[in-house]
């Protein structure tokens, strides 16, 4: 809750050099004041209005601006209300409750001859009043959370917490099996949608050895110091001997003398 009144500091929210007072007329229907009907020309007093805040309470105060007495003062709880009155055919003009402390109190019309002066009067009591608005609203949330329950976080004796960490298990499963993955020339499997037939591994270093020809020489010793020659096979050549002189020079050449 805010501190009384009497306890607070009071601040000055606006100053107007020039305001002018008049006597009005009763209401004469629910229609609301006209500014028309009051003699404009005849101000009843003139001086300075000076507008302060204490607490939730707004103070107009009508002063003469050479010695700084007091003529009027209203009291102002909420803004729009019964003690502040637009008219209804101009900007400049009011309608004001003022109080003589007394318990007492009447209506007078309160004009400003700059149409500024009037715009500025209107906003200090808005911007005051909201600001009590807000106060207001902060109070009744620190209210409501003081007498909230607190919520207890905490371990009761002998309670436990327990953890499922399976993903975690999975995933260095997958890892290590990432990490075994062999390496080097082997062959990955053929993708979805291709034979394995199609995919022809590439020859190795132990495949590249030459395939001896029929007839042709072959080493098959390497430690004599001359390599020793095959005869031509008499399959791949044929029977020639019938053919030639029949010497023995001629079979063991195996050549045909023509």
């Amino acid at each position: 809750m805010m501190a009384d009144s009497n306890d607070q500091y009071e601040s000055v929210l606006c100053v107007k050099p020039e305001v002018h007072v008049y006597r009005i007329p009763p209401r004469s229907s629910n229609r609301g004041y006209r500014a028309a009907d009051w003699k404009l020309e005849e101000p009843a007093w003139s001086g300075r209005m000076k507008i302060t805040a204490k607490g939730k309470i707004a103070f107009i105060k009508l002063e003469d601006r050479n010695t700084g007495e007091l003529f009027a003062q209203a009291l102002v709880d909420q803004y729009p209300g019964i003690v502040v009155e637009a008219v209804t055919d101009s900007s400049r003009y009011f309608v004001i409750r003022i109080e003589d402390g007394n318990g007492r109190h009447a209506f007078i019309g309160v004009g400003f001859a700059d149409r500024g002066d009037s715009f500025d009067f209107n906003v200090a009591l808005q911007d005051h009043f909201k600001w009590v608005k807000q106060e207001g609203e902060l109070a009744r949330q620190e209210a409501a959370h003081i007498s909230a329950p607190k919520l207890d976080l905490g371990f009761k004796d002998g309670q436990t917490i327990k953890i499922n960490i399976g993903n975690i298990k999975k995933k260095e499963s997958g890892s290590a099996a990432g990490k075994s993955r062999p390496m080097g020339g082997a062959l990955l499997p053929p993708p979805p949608g291709v034979k394995s037939s199609a995919l022809v591994p590439p020859p190795t270093a132990q495949q590249t050895t030459p395939t001896a020809l029929p007839g042709s020489a072959v080493i098959l010793d390497f430690g004599d110091s001359a390599p020793t020659v095959s005869p031509p096979s008499q399959d791949l050549w044929g029977d020639f001997t019938a053919a030639g002189s029949g010497s023995a020079q001629d079979s063991q050449t195996g050549w045909v003398q023509f």
